[in-house]
Parts: structure tokens; C-alpha cells; sequence
């Protein structure tokens, strides 16, 4: 008796599949288009180091690079029903697609930069016209500070009152005690004391 061997040994022509699996990119995409997981599995080598290789001269940084590679290669499964042979081969359109995606994360990241300038640009602006106006504004306060101590006491309570205080002559007249007519008068010569101290044009 003869050893046996298992598997037995093929004679003659080798048997043929069913169907001939595809070996070409255009005919996986084919396949692709109809949601064929494994035919994509098998597209995947034959386009991903070119679409990689392509973004990459694009982008230049090799992160970015292999997220925008990836997301050409989802696309490249999302899009294929709409692939068409007749107008190229697969890996000119998967490239094609690459560089599209590349130019489109380069612009964005370019306007992005763009932006944070010059919301940077804006800020410091910002910041140093808030200086400016509490510094302006400080100054013009102490000046004025400074003019009110030359008046009288009963001038600089009056103005003081009315203006600052946003009160009426005789409601002014009322505070102080003091006769509506001296309160006018006071209110009067105050304003031009002081109005020369600040150096205010008549």
C-alpha cells in the first residue's frame, strides 16, 4: 500500500476559481463601487503609499500629511460609484483627489495663521488703546482734581454737586444751605476758574 498525501497532489490543468480575482486597481474599484470591503482591502497597497507620497509634497508636514491621506483614501471609498475608467486610471484619480485635499489643508492652515495674526494684531491694539484711554483719562482726572483744590469751598461743592452729581440749582441751593441766587453765582464764577485752569477755549 502506497503512503498517502494530503492534500492530494493537482494533475493536469489546475482547477479554476469561479470567479477570477481582480488584480488590477481599476478592477477593484469595480468592485469598490459596489461596497466590496475586501476588494478595497486589496486596493489599499496598490494606491496608499502614492497618495501618501503625494499629499506629502504638498503639505510637507508628516502628520498632517497622513491624516489628509487618510481622509483621501475614506473619500476614495465613499466616492467610487463615481469613478469613472474611461477618464483615467484609478490611481490618477486617487492622486488627483490627494492633491485637491492637500491644496485644501494647506489654504486652511495658511488662513488659520492668517487669522490668529490678526486677532493677535487686534488684541495688542486693543490693549494698548485701553492704555492709552485709562492713562488720557487718569490725567485728565488728576487735572481736574487739581483745578477743583483752587477753588473756594463753596464753589467747588457747587460745581462738584451740579456737575458731577448731576443735581439742580436748588436742589444744589438746598444741600448747601445757601441761597439759591449765591449758589448761581458761585456755580458761575467756579466754572470759569476752573475752566481756565483746565485751559478749555471760551
Amino acid at each position: 500500500m502506497h503512503d498517502s498525501v494530503w492534500p492530494p497532489r493537482r494533475t493536469g490543468q489546475p482547477q479554476r476559481p469561479e470567479e477570477p480575482v481582480p488584480d488590477t486597481a481599476e478592477q477593484l474599484m469595480g468592485l469598490v463601487a459596489k461596497g466590496d470591503e475586501s476588494a478595497f482591502e486589496r486596493l489599499y497597497p496598490l494606491v496608499a503609499g502614492a497618495v501618501l507620497g503625494m499629499v506629502r509634497r504638498v503639505v510637507r508636514d508628516p502628520g498632517q500629511s497622513e491624516e489628509v491621506a487618510q481622509e483621501v483614501l475614506v473619500e476614495l471609498w465613499r466616492t467610487a460609484p463615481s469613478y469613472n475608467p474611461a477618464k483615467g486610471s484609478a490611481l490618477t484619480w486617487a492622486l488627483t483627489m490627494a492633491h485637491r485635499r492637500a491644496v485644501d489643508r494647506v489654504r486652511s492652515a495658511q488662513a488659520a495663521t492668517q487669522r490668529e495674526a490678526r486677532v493677535g494684531a487686534e488684541s495688542v491694539r486693543r490693549e494698548f488703546d485701553e492704555v492709552a484711554e485709562a492713562v488720557a483719562t487718569n490725567l485728565e482726572r488728576e487735572q481736574v482734581r487739581r483745578c477743583l483744590a483752587t477753588l473756594t469751598e463753596l464753589q467747588r461743592e457747587s460745581v462738584v454737586l451740579a456737575y458731577y452729581g448731576g443735581r439742580t440749582y436748588t436742589e444744589v441751593a438746598t444741600v448747601l444751605r445757601a441761597p439759591l441766587g449765591t449758589v448761581k453765582t458761585r456755580l458761575r464764577d467756579g466754572l470759569i476758574r476752573l475752566r481756565d485752569c483746565l485751559g478749555v477755549s471760551r
